[in-house]
């Protein structure tokens, strides 16, 4: 069955949500604080391992850099497209109409907060990507069952520190790695390994970004740099 990784994968994030939810009526504000830090350091560390790993090569005995050029020129297309069209703002509607339609009368902030959150670190990386492609393409949808186990446990982490909003993640999970798995075949040229390496790259420092604002409470617009990945596979065929 197509399609059958993403929708395991968005039963994980409401399952993990639900559970987090539960956990966090058991835990202080003191212990659900020092959890929230806990996540923004771990996915700072996520994101600068990812980073180095694509980036970092020994060439002769010593440590070299590759690609830098191409997260540079990335980053900075997607995020002047990104701002131009305001995708973070279309997170922030989406956001407060998912809040009214769970019951509530008013925006509440940490729930757009857990939502935007959760969504963007399930959304970015490779799994997410190549998982949908070879779930289209093969009908193998083992790698997005690998992510599911992951996205739960993230899940219920965020959940059990921002309550509701981690629980719609799966709105846009749907949508993206259901457009994906869909498109795989029209998208399988683009996607080479240099183009996977890339989007590797890119993304980890976006990841590196979410963990940023919840570790130091910043407010830098990751919906916004989310068309640098588009531009990734059109950097590698052009340069």
């Amino acid at each position: 069955m197509i399609g059958l990784g993403t929708l395991v994968d968005c039963l994980a994030l409401i399952c993990g949500g639900f559970l987090g939810m539960f956990f966090q009526r058991l835990i202080s504000d003191k212990i659900q604080k020092a959890a929230m830090q806990a996540i923004g350091l771990g996915a700072l560390f996520l994101g600068i391992s990812g980073t180095l790993n694509k980036m970092l090569i020994i060439k002769n005995g010593q440590f070299q850099t590759q690609d830098e050029m191409m997260l540079i020129v990335t980053l900075a297309l997607g995020t002047m497209v990104g701002e131009a069209i305001d995708i973070d703002g279309w997170f922030q509607k989406l956001s407060s109409w998912l809040y009214r339609y769970a019951g509530q009368n008013k925006q509440g902030s940490r729930f757009t907060e857990g939502f935007l959150a959760a969504s963007l670190t399930s959304c970015i990386g490779a799994m997410a990507i190549v998982g949908s492609l070879q779930d289209g393409l093969a009908h193998d949808p083992s790698l997005l069952f690998s992510k599911a186990v992951i996205d739960l446990i993230v899940n219920m982490l965020y959940a059990a520190s921002f309550g509701l909003g981690p629980v719609f993640a799966f709105v846009p999970v749907l949508c993206y790695q259901g457009a994906l798995t869909l498109l795989a075949s029209l998208l399988k040229p683009l996607l080479t390994q240099a183009a996977l390496n890339g989007l590797t790259l890119v993304g980890s420092t976006l990841i590196f970004v979410i963990g940023l604002n919840l570790l130091l409470k910043q407010q830098i617009k990751v919906a916004n740099m989310l068309p640098a990945l588009l531009f990734v596979p059109l950097y590698v065929v052009l340069v």
